[in-house]
């Protein structure tokens, strides 16, 4: 997976691993007993929690990284694919509240190098 640091609006957020390919999309966060940062899971529009350890923020994004909505997920539920979503980003719950996102942001990512 690759790193990168997650901005808006010039601001550093976060880091965030992005997730292209099929394993890694289908993996997620699961194992983990905690996350740091985000994770990007490109070319996906929902996502489930079937054994997470803790529960997750979940942002859905457009083609152009703009949130489009954003819903806390307990661990062993699933989320509906939405309308325009092309991308999901997911960090541990609290993140966007402390980041104070909301659906409209529009995200960057950075080369962390």
């Amino acid at each position: 997976m690759r790193t990168a640091w997650l901005l808006r609006e010039g601001d550093v957020l976060a880091t965030v691993e992005i997730a292209e390919g099929m394993v890694e999309r289908s993996l997620g966060l699961l194992g983990r007993g905690t996350a740091e940062g985000a994770l990007l899971l490109r070319r996906t529009r929902a996502v489930h929690t079937f054994g997470m350890r803790f529960p997750l923020d979940v942002g859905f994004l457009d083609d152009q990284l703009r949130v489009l909505s954003i819903r806390r997920v307990p661990a062993w539920r699933i989320t509906l694919p939405k309308p325009g979503c092309r991308h999901v980003l997911e960090a541990p719950a609290g993140s966007f509240e402390r980041w104070s996102l909301a659906p409209g942001d529009v995200l960057e990512l950075r080369d962390g190098r």
